[in-house]
């Protein structure tokens, strides 16, 4: 009896610009474990087909006709929380940044990023782990303020999952914070969906732009 081949990361495209989209699909193609299932030219397209795909991975850009790729986030995560959606866009603005991450992104890439970065950013999404371009992070948390008082609400955590949000603040992934705390990935990821219970969010980005807003996250604390 043949082997069964392993499962293939499923990904919508949600882009207005045909020869991107287009040529992004192509390149998903060719990639073995990547298959590309649909593309919508407009927000509301994107939240339809993403209804009836299902799929692993949304990349999403921000600016789209009939409805806005931040939006168009909200709604889906609201419906398919599992589905990640990885906003790219070619405005870098941190309004823009902070609107994606708190409708529910779990990455956000300028679209001049090169193109093996943007696959290894879809696997990174797929690997529960989160995207954020360099540039794009420092400007977003050097604008965010810090109320006093925030050491209340961290109290909601446990040291030991402050420590875990800490350093996937620091950007390591469940391994390397395994690693790094003599812990097994299965237990970090317990670690990060407690954490997300708690916070009342659907990712890493969330949580950690939420402890930097708290105050019980410093930018001491990221690189």
């Amino acid at each position: 009896m043949a082997e069964q081949e392993p499962r293939k990361t499923r990904i919508l495209i949600a882009d207005d610009h045909p020869p991107f989209a287009y040529g992004l699909s192509k390149l998903l193609t060719e990639q073995p474990d990547l298959e590309p299932v649909g593309i919508a030219s407009d927000g509301e397209e994107a939240v339809r087909l993403a209804r009836e795909l299902k799929p692993d991975v949304i990349v999403m850009d921000i600016s789209m006709p009939r409805l806005n790729g931040i939006e168009a986030t909200r709604r889906i995560k609201e419906e398919l929380p599992q589905t990640a959606v990885l906003t790219l866009s070619a405005y870098g603005y941190h309004p823009y940044v902070l609107s994606a991450l708190e409708a529910g992104a779990a990455g956000y890439l300028l679209k001049n990023v090169p193109m093996r970065e943007l696959l290894n950013a879809i696997r990174a999404l797929c690997a529960g782990e989160t995207v954020l371009d360099q540039k794009v992070a420092e400007k977003l948390l050097r604008s965010l303020t810090r109320p006093v008082g925030g050491g209340q609400a961290s109290a909601r955590l446990s040291p030991r999952e402050l420590k875990v949000l800490q350093l996937g603040a620091q950007g390591m992934n469940n391994k390397e914070i395994g690693e790094k705390l003599f812990a097994s990935e299965r237990t970090i990821q317990s670690h990060f969906t407690s954490i997300f219970q708690k916070l009342g969010v659907g990712s890493r980005i969330e949580a950690v732009l939420k402890a930097i807003k708290e105050g019980w996250l410093t930018l001491d604390d990221i690189p």
